[in-house]
């Protein structure tokens, strides 16, 4: 095998590379041979087929698989002894000419073909310990565990019909209702057995103000106005009429909140209850915290990291989060305009977002692989196994997709990966704590999502 390095610009590389005729030859001869005593062709015993009659019929099939299968050690090899790491997939280009390529398969000539591809930039690290990191502390407050507990028994509401009850906030109406836009009767517009808590704006505006004081057996007519913004644009800013049966009021049983309450939920006691709930909260404002503090890292990351990036992977990440993006304006029915952006303007942006997720992923990787940073399998079987859980019934097929689809455990192995590699950054990282409460905490999480 012979390599001449044919392009060096930048991040872009060319090797042409050579295999000789006899190289390829002596490969062809090895391929027969294993196949020679397993061919059974008619007019002939097993194994007994003459080799020139082997070679007549399967030389070329044979021909290509060794083509492909040289090509496939010699590329590997060649990037190898050129000290090269290539950002991504090398494209490999054959002779154009047909005569040349049919020399190449009967033998008589070298295989020759060139493969370009972009290498990995080079770039020195940032001393992690540079880094000034402000941890965000919060500490759940009493409220917050009385009105998650509130939740739960608002999840554990019963309800009790009563007669000649007049219905107010908090209770639970079932009701028909037929609705018009004039005289006429629109889609969607009619409901038989709906169940409606008043107070909860699940409705149109005014639609609930109607059923203020109504009991069983009325039959109210009701006139509400759909929202300028509702999704249905024959509806929307109109204003329609209901006709309304109330078939039952009933009042809400709220269970009371003790000992008792908590065995219903599996807990010993009221105050184990609000212990788990404590800690419930604690493990979300800490996930909100970190989520904020890695944005921080990836920040500064960023900052401090400037280099040239293959445009390859650039234009990939590109494509991927423009079709994103674009997937996500149809499923809501809108447009760029409706958005405030101009495609050109669009495209700027999200290229931006392409060419710092791109950085960011080679700074991270290059921080792993100097510190040797590794994922286990018990690290990727348990990512495996949440992942399964997000799919209640359908386990069995998400671990046949993971195990049969190319490329599908790379999607779990990613984030375990980038999230050991902000650990180990934290360990480096100089870092102090600063206690905000939750919605400060929530705020600036959301102010550091949006940027």
């Amino acid at each position: 095998m012979q390599v001449t390095e044919t392009q060096n610009e930048g991040l872009k590389r060319t090797l042409k590379v050579v295999v000789g005729a006899d190289e390829l030859g002596k490969r062809f001869s090895e391929r027969l041979d294993e196949i020679k005593d397993r061919v059974q062709l008619k007019g002939f015993r097993k194994g007994k087929v003459p080799a020139p009659h082997l070679k007549k019929v399967f030389g070329r099939s044979l021909m290509a698989e060794i083509l492909e299968q040289t090509i496939k050690e010699t590329s590997s090899k060649a990037i190898e002894e050129a000290n090269e790491r290539p950002a991504a997939q090398p494209s490999v280009s054959l002779p154009e000419d047909k005569d040349e390529m049919e020399r190449v398969f009967s033998g008589e000539a070298d295989l020759a073909y060139s493969m370009s591809f972009e290498v990995l930039p080079d770039f020195e690290i940032v001393d992690l310990k540079s880094l000034q990191l402000v941890r965000l502390v919060s500490e759940v407050e009493t409220e917050a565990i009385d009105k998650a507990i509130n939740e739960l028994v608002d999840r554990g509401t019963t309800w009790a019909p009563e007669e000649g009850r007049a219905a107010a906030d908090g209770d639970r109406l079932t009701i028909d209702f037929a609705g018009k836009l004039g005289e006429e009767a629109f889609e969607g517009g009619t409901g038989e057995d709906v169940q409606i808590v008043l107070g909860q704006g699940n409705f149109i505006p005014g639609f609930e103000d109607g059923l203020q004081g109504v009991k069983a057996g009325d039959t109210p007519t009701i006139k509400a106005v759909f929202p300028d913004d509702y999704p249905v644009d024959t509806l929307a800013g109109k204003e329609a009429t209901f006709d309304v049966t109330v078939k039952e009021v009933a009042a809400p049983v709220r269970p009371e909140v003790n000992d008792d309450f908590a065995k219903t939920l599996g807990v010993e006691s009221l105050d184990t209850l609000k212990t788990l709930v404590r800690q419930q909260i604690q493990n979300e404002y800490d996930s909100a915290s970190r989520s904020k503090l890695k944005r921080e890292i990836l920040d500064q990351l960023e900052k401090a990291h400037s280099f040239e990036l293959p445009p390859s992977l650039v234009e990939n990440e590109f494509e991927a989060i423009w079709q994103q993006f674009n997937e996500n304006l149809k499923r809501s029915g809108k447009t760029l305009e409706d958005e405030g952006k101009t495609e050109e303007g669009a495209r700027d942006d999200y290229r931006k977002i392409a060419e710092r997720r791109v950085r960011l992923g080679l700074v991270v990787g290059e921080i792993g692989e100097r510190n040797k940073i590794q994922i286990s399998q018990d690290e990727l079987r348990q990512s495996l196994i949440e992942q399964a859980r997000r799919f209640p019934g359908q386990e069995k097929a998400v671990y046949e997709y993971y195990e049969k689809t190319p490329g599908a455990l790379s999607e779990l192995r990613a984030p375990i990966f980038e999230d050991k590699v902000v650990d180990f950054i934290l360990s480096k990282a100089k870092s102090t704590e600063k206690k905000v409460s939750k919605d400060e905490l929530f705020e600036q999480v959301a102010a550091a999502t949006e940027t």
